[in-house]
């Protein structure tokens, strides 16, 4: 027994681990954790719709784009994402279902207005807007599309309450939507909430009872009416005008015709005259005789013209007889070389 016992104790001996290295192993792993940890955190990705906001202690440092970007770990750096390039929308004076897109709800105390001249409506708005800054829209204010909801609110209770019903119902719509938007875009400008506003559209407007609806579109249905005769009236004005334009050149060529035929005929006049007075000045005696006689040809068309110079004597004249009797009288001999002589001169 004791051979054996001191054989086995002199066989080789196994040292246990102490305490400080169990303890230096440990911090080893935990270390490498810690490192695996901070590198899985280091790295962030941030894509094409999207700026991401790095703070450091709380404070903002970086606004970051597209693409994979290194932060420090451990919440040294902290990333905020946010949506810059996407539209977002907010309705008002009613929600979308969004189990039944096609069907919403309509939400009384935002939709009913008042207008200027005391009618009440009921008016639905689609508010289109986007993230213009992210560093404001994150810590400008606690709530910026809360804002946003209430200022669209208050604008459109402010336009639409200075806006007749007929405006607001019919044909007044695209100036609403346009005043909403400037005023609303301005003030947004003031507040500097990070928030731009896109576009506004009244997504329906009507009366909040039925009897009124049908009035309203008995006075819509009148007016396409009344659009539709004023149509088809210039469409017959268009028919109509070039055959009157037509009608009225060939009026003013005709005029203008004769007008140059007046214009010709007193030229010929005016030359015809000039040329007779040449004459008249050259022998006065005879042309004036000439116009006598053919002023008295012209005046009695037809009538047989005798002329006495004097120089048949005693021959006594006899007055021309057929007119009266209906025949023909034999002219007296002593006359008749008178009339010739008469008619040749």
């Amino acid at each position: 027994m004791y051979e054996n016992n001191q054989w086995a104790s002199t066989g080789p001996q196994r040292k246990k681990p102490t305490f400080g290295k169990i303890l230096g192993i440990a911090l080893a792993v935990i270390a490498l954790l810690v490192i695996l940890v901070g590198a899985a955190t280091c790295f962030y990705t941030v894509d094409d719709k999207q700026q991401a906001v790095v703070t450091t202690f709380g404070k903002v440092t970086e606004v970051a784009g597209a693409g994979v970007h290194f932060k420090l770990p451990f919440g040294i750096q902290q990333v905020e994402k946010v949506n810059v390039n996407v539209y977002q929308s907010i309705e008002l004076g009613y929600r979308t279902n969004s189990n039944s897109p096609e069907n919403y709800d309509v939400v009384d105390k935002e939709s009913t207005m008042i207008t200027g001249d005391y009618n009440i409506v009921n008016v639905e708005f689609f508010v289109e807007y986007k993230i213009s800054d992210p560093v404001r829209y994150l810590f400008g204010s606690t709530d910026p599309e809360l804002i946003l909801r209430n200022l669209i609110q208050s604008q459109v209770r402010n336009v639409v309450g200075s806006s007749s019903v007929d405006a607001v119902l019919t044909d007044g719509k695209e100036n609403i939507q346009m005043q909403v938007r400037e005023l609303v875009s301005q003030i947004l400008e003031q507040y500097d909430i990070g928030l731009t506003l896109v576009d506004v559209k009244i997504q329906d407007s009507e009366p909040p009872t039925q009897e009124v609806i049908e009035a309203f579109k008995a006075v819509e249905t009148a007016k396409q009416r009344a659009e539709t005769v004023v149509n088809d009236a210039r469409a017959y004005q268009n028919a109509q005008l070039p055959a009157a334009q037509a009608q009225a050149d060939q009026l003013t060529q005709n005029a203008e015709y004769l007008k140059q035929a007046r214009i010709n005929e007193a030229v010929e006049q005016v030359a015809m005259f000039q040329a007779m007075y040449e004459q008249y000045a050259l022998n006065p005696e005879i042309t004036r005789s000439r116009m006598y006689y053919e002023a008295i040809s012209q005046v009695l068309p037809g009538v047989r013209l005798y002329i006495n110079t004097g120089s048949g004597g005693d021959v006594q004249m006899l007055l021309p007889l057929e007119n009266l009797v209906g025949g023909q009288t034999t002219t007296p001999p002593a006359t008749q070389p008178a009339t010739q002589e008469g008619e040749n001169e």
